[in-house]
């Protein structure tokens, strides 16, 4: 005989509140793992019709930069549209429109197609994630929303770790196309979930609207996530391409933040970034989403350039990282129970810095076991730091803002992940280039510029021209790039470890406005 839930929930949504969390998963899953899964199948879309569509170096960093701009230019609206409409409706809308990219991707007779699609793509995507964190808010009590939030984050690991395994098997057994339709089913499979199991929820009292505010917002947005995209591929964020876009987003978001101070009907409330726990959140959640991309990011390059592993194997290797992150994340809530929160995230900031520095460690011929055991204990890191501050960024704030919190906890992870993303690769590719510099001089002086852009670069035109004895220290310059932005890495986590010392609260503070009825729409009776 099952206990009575309390009745800040209707009963009936409670009873089903672990399938509604399966299905939010499902939902993240496939969103999240896309573009992890998309590296992958690079090199094959770059061949020559009909193995691929012959794209460009550029065509395929639009490819990716086209749905990043999208999602992190909307994610913040998408979360407001959520509370006013109904996150039930976004949510459906959203894995309509992303079915529907991943189809036409997969159909894509050109780079230009794809590109577009992609974007369609991150339309979507935009209005999934908000609204899946704004909905386990609501359909959880206060006392299992840490156990939830915990689920939720592994599965953010588990889509990153996967996406490259899932992205080799196909690309092995099928044609480029497969990375995209594969979407298709599983946004079929959870639009019926989701229709016949989550329930409505908005905030009953939105106010009016302000135009203004969400235009300055999305422009804010994609101008600073553009430049910062445009400076990590010229590797120089002092051009003008990148710090013009990078200035003009900064000034919009200052306007923005200037309008919702003065006007009576803000589209965000900036007075929650009064509180510590609130911004220490939000800022600590950055730099975790910079450590896990950095870490993806020249991880790859370490494993399949210098190591020699495939794709699918390289994909493997990302495991153990996934493999503590659904390990621990739904159990950390029993660490802040002991702890705090406060010590609880230090902690796990800690450990993802003790596991940069372990990446000093890492040679040409180092025992891949050791990478193994530091994608372990980084991604035990992760989630001791993950759930606990997503409990404290939505946790500071009433249920029927859940959409609007959701919105700036994700805002911040993406604008953390381009970031780590570009900085570092920014970093990596100008100290491997200088590292290269001597050896590169033995070129015609036409190759020297195309063959200092990458390892992976250095290796092509060695092989092109015949010269096999650059290829040793273009790898020892590469290692020697990894060692200087792993220790890079580690001294910004090191910040986050001080930031979370001392602006998240000890132990977890009360609610406000959690203890009062979420915003569902359709009060259903007990079932039996």
């Amino acid at each position: 005989m099952s206990t009575a839930a309390p009745q800040q929930v209707p009963e009936a949504i409670h009873r089903r509140r672990w399938a509604i969390l399966g299905t939010l998963v499902l939902a993240l899953l496939v969103v999240v793992l896309d573009n992890s899964i998309l590296n992958v199948a690079m090199k094959t879309i770059a061949s020559p019709a009909p193995t691929g569509l012959g794209a460009s170096q550029s065509d395929l960093e639009w490819a990716i930069n086209s749905y990043t701009l999208v999602f992190a230019g909307l994610l913040f609206t998408a979360g407001l549209l959520g509370d006013r409409i109904g996150r039930k409706w976004t949510l459906l809308g959203g894995m309509l429109v992303f079915g529907l990219g991943s189809l036409l991707s997969a159909l894509a007779s050109s780079p230009g197609e794809l590109i577009t699609f992609r974007a369609v793509m991150g339309l979507g995507g935009a209005f999934v994630m908000p609204a899946t964190l704004a909905i386990i808010m609501n359909v959880f009590e206060r006392h299992e929303q840490p156990k939830a939030i915990g689920i939720w984050a592994g599965a953010v690991g588990l889509a990153i770790a996967i996406g490259p395994i899932t992205g080799g098997v196909l690309i092995e057994h099928f044609w480029w196309g497969s990375v995209f339709l594969v979407n298709v089913p599983i946004v079929a499979l959870a639009l019926v979930a989701m229709s016949l199991l989550v329930p409505n929820s908005r905030d009953p009292r939105p106010g009016k609207l302000d135009p203004l505010g969400v235009v300055l917002s999305i422009i804010g947005l994609v101008a600073l996530i553009y430049g910062i995209i445009k400076g990590g591929e010229l590797a120089d964020f002092t051009a003008p391409a990148a710090w013009g876009p990078l200035l003009g987003g900064v000034v919009a978001l200052v306007l923005f933040v200037l309008h919702e101070k003065h006007t009576d009907h803000p589209a965000l409330d900036v007075s929650w970034f009064r509180r510590k726990q609130f911004t220490g959140s939000v800022m600590v959640i950055g730099l975790v989403f910079f450590a896990l991309m950095g870490v993806s990011f020249f991880g790859v390059f370490y494993t399949q350039s210098v190591r020699g592993y495939s794709a699918l194997q390289a994909g493997v290797l990302m495991l153990p990282m996934a493999a503590a992150q659904m390990l621990f994340a739904p159990r950390a809530r029993l660490v802040v129970d002991r702890f705090g929160v406060r010590a609880t995230c230090a902690g796990g900031m800690a450990l993802i810095a003790v596991g940069f520095l372990g990446y000093l460690l890492l040679g040409l011929t180092t025992s891949i076991w050791v990478l193994v055991v530091l994608g372990f204990v980084m991604g035990a890191g992760m989630a001791h730091v993950m759930p606990p501050v997503t409990v404290a960024i939505m946790g500071s704030l009433p249920r029927e803002k859940a959409g609007a919190g959701s919105a700036i906890n994700n805002t911040f992870r993406q604008v953390g992940g381009s970031l780590g993303v570009a900085v570092l690769g920014a970093v990596l590719s100008t100290v491997y280039r200088d590292g290269v510099a001597d050896q590169l001089a033995q070129l015609p002086a036409g190759l020297r510029d195309k063959a200092g852009e990458s390892l992976e670069a250095t290796m092509a035109i060695a092989d092109g021209s015949h010269r096999a004895e650059l290829i040793e220290p273009a790898k020892d310059a590469f290692i020697h790039a990894m060692h200087i932005v792993a220790g890079l890495s580690a001294g910004i986590t090191a910040v986050g470890v001080l930031l979370a010392w001392f602006l998240l609260p000890a132990k977890a503070p009360a609610v406000p406005g959690a203890q009062g009825q979420p915003q569902t729409e359709r009060q259903e009776p007990a079932k039996v």
